[in-house]
């Protein structure tokens, strides 16, 4: 809470406060013009006003008296030219004393100090992001001197209003006012340079064009004064000249906005300007949407989706704890900003809105978690936002295959989440995966793809998972099947192992990782190959045994390996078991990780094993060979001093 003093002695009423530390550091930036639009004020005070009167609707649900005999909600804005000021009034839910000081003068529930943060962090100089962090009354500071808020709260007597003022310089003040209509009125007093000339916005014209382009989709009227053509009276009735006079305003209120919401209006009625627009003024995004979808849906459960995927990912993206979700309506009263039970968690880059028919106008967080009908609107948002991103992977259109690459490219990592959160609609998903192979360098290739160039007797789909494209390129679990000319699908994302435990086939073919359990090439591999497999293994029987009892704990098992031509050896973990790049991840992540032992298999074909059956190093040599082993798996030495001690020591003999 922010400290109060007395004011002004005449009136002892009156009472000083110091904003806090956050809101005065935002002040003193947007004082000092750090915002390049301007104009940006308009639309976060109309969304300020608007947000009032929806609050307003909702607790009225439950109250109808709070209405006070005007149901009819609006806005309003009037430009005085004389006193330099442009109003905005709304009859919404309003404020009383210890609403305003917390609301405009401490950090509250804004996102004040997640916005500063995250201007440090980018750098970006931009009105956008005022609004992205609910600060937006702050932005009145951007055009005017000083700011003057006179709110009554729906409910509170006449006597219970309250005036808050301040120039943006680190302090404001609260009194306690009459006010008999409920709402809020907040009144801007203009800066010299904002209140003439081309940048003033004292043109009402200008302000009705701002309305009509930030703010044209917004439900509730958004009234001005009309102006009307006012002839001079003639001196003389028989002049024949064209009359003079001037627009002239009326006590007249005329809407300026279409004031439906653009998601109830009939499809073909809205441009795709509007749709824009409309996602830019709910995602405080600077782009245009990459592509968006709007139906009624009908059924069981009756709503109406409006969804958006963005251009480029945000930065929050992979913040799980961060908020995420669409806008929630029910029968067009706004009853939550974020709410996440209306998609899966990895859809959580949608934006949107939700209007439905059949939810109480009372739901809460809770009853979402629970509703069957909630849980039918999501699934159905899940199968249009897959089926969207599907018309865009399957279209021959280059425009949209231009469009799909730069989705992937974006939120290609988090729909593989979907693999393990949404088995109901795993098969989407896997279509929509695309991936690099060992014969092709582009992120083009899918399933379908690869299934389409599979080797006659080819049973499985090949898969290798590495931390990057060089290091799986160059992995020794590759080289049996780069001789042979079998393609397999390099899988380098961080998400992909963890996503691929939940998918063990794509179109009835198995999927098999080549790092895990023994190779099985099936009818590829021949039966004078399986004969020396097998008459190596013999051979080499007393080697594999020496290298078990000294790696000891090190290793699970030591075998003869078939996978290998140019490496002298690899590690092979067994099936359903983690991958040292794997552990890796989950040891970064803090979590507890059950302990595994690799296999060791050893190429008998290769010198340095030959050398190692002979060798009077054989333990130390033992030892770099498992150690190489794993730096080329990806993982972790856990001594690499003895690592480079050995090397060392072998290099000098």
């Amino acid at each position: 809470m922010s400290e109060s003093t007395q004011a002004d002695d005449l009136n002892p009423e009156l009472k000083k406060h110091t904003f806090e530390a956050e809101v005065a550091q935002l002040l003193h930036l947007v004082t000092h013009s750090l915002y390049s639009n301007a104009d940006i004020f308009v639309r976060e005070l109309v969304s300020n006003a608007s947000d009032a009167c929806d609050k307003l609707r909702f607790e009225a649900t439950n109250d109808d008296s709070l209405y006070e005999d005007d149901g009819e909600l609006k806005i309003r804005i009037d430009v005085d030219e004389e006193a330099k000021t442009v109003t905005f009034t709304d009859n919404g839910i309003g404020m009383n004393e210890t609403d305003a000081i917390e609301n405009l003068g401490t950090i509250a529930k804004s996102g004040t100090k997640a916005f500063l943060d995250k201007l440090s962090e980018s750098q970006k100089q931009d009105g956008q992001l005022i609004g992205q962090f609910g600060v937006g009354f702050y932005s009145g500071f951007i055009v005017a001197d000083s700011i003057s808020v006179a709110s009554r709260k729906a409910g509170e007597t006449a006597d219970k209003g309250v005036r808050w003022v301040s120039d943006g310089t680190g302090s404001f003040t609260v009194e306690p006012i009459t006010k008999e209509a409920r709402g809020t009125a907040i009144t801007l007093h203009l800066k010299e340079e904002y209140s003439e000339g081309e940048d003033s916005y004292l043109d009402r014209a200008k302000i009705k064009r701002l309305v009509n382009k930030y703010s044209d989709h917004i439900s509730l009227p958004i009234q001005m004064r009309k102006e009307i053509w006012q002839e001079d009276v003639k001196e003389d009735e028989h002049d024949d000249t064209p009359a003079s006079g001037e627009m002239g305003l009326t006590d007249v209120w005329e809407t300026i906005n279409k004031a439906s919401a653009l998601w109830t209006r009939s499809i073909s009625e809205v441009e795709d300007d509007e749709y824009v627009d409309f996602y830019k003024n709910i995602s405080y995004d600077m782009d245009d949407p990459l592509t968006w979808t709007h139906n009624r849906v009908e059924g069981r459960v009756q709503y109406t989706q409006l969804l958006y995927i963005p251009k480029k990912a945000p930065v929050d993206l992979y913040t799980r704890e961060q908020q995420h979700g669409l806008k929630l309506y029910v029968k067009r009263v706004f009853i939550m900003d974020e709410a996440e039970q209306l998609l899966p968690m990895y859809l959580r880059f949608v934006k949107g809105v939700i209007d439905s028919a059949d939810l109480p106008l009372n739901v809460s967080r809770e009853l979402l978690q629970e509703s069957r009908d909630v849980k039918s609107i999501r699934e159905g948002n899940a199968r249009r936002v897959l089926t969207m991103i599907a018309s865009l992977a399957n279209s021959e259109d280059s425009d949209k295959q231009e469009k799909f690459a730069q989705f992937y490219a974006e939120f290609g990592d988090v729909i593989k989440e979907g693999l393990g959160e949404d088995m109901g609609n795993q098969a989407r998903i896997a279509k929509l995966l695309r991936y690099t192979t060992s014969t092709n360098d582009q992120l083009d290739t899918s399933f379908e793809d690869y299934k389409g160039r599979m080797k006659e007797g080819q049973k499985a789909i090949y898969y290798l998972t590495a931390d990057n494209l060089a290091a799986a390129k160059n992995s020794p679990q590759l080289e049996l099947f780069k001789k042979k000319g079998i393609e397999v699908i390099l899988m380098t994302s961080r998400v992909d192992e963890w996503a691929m435990n939940f998918l063990t086939q794509f179109d009835e073919t198995p999927l098999q990782n080549i790092a895990k359990g023994a190779v099985d090439l099936g009818d590829l591999q021949d039966d004078e190959e399986k004969a020396e497999a097998e008459k190596a293994e013999e051979t080499m029987k007393p080697v594999v045994d020496k290298l078990k009892t000294t790696l000891g704990e090190r290793a699970k098992d030591v075998k003869v390996s078939t996978r290998l031509v140019d490496s002298p050896a690899c590690l092979v973990v067994g099936e359903g078991e983690l991958s040292p790049q794997m552990i890796q991840m989950l040891q970064q992540m803090g979590q507890e990780v059950p302990a595994s032992k690799p296999t060791l298999e050893v190429n008998p074909d290769h010198p340095l094993i030959k050398k190692l059956e002979a060798s009077d190093q054989f333990d130390e040599l033992a030892q770099v060979i498992f150690d190489q082993a794993l730096l080329a798996d990806g993982g972790q030495l856990e001594d690499p001093a003895a690592y480079l001690k050995r090397v060392n020591e072998l290099l000098m003999k």
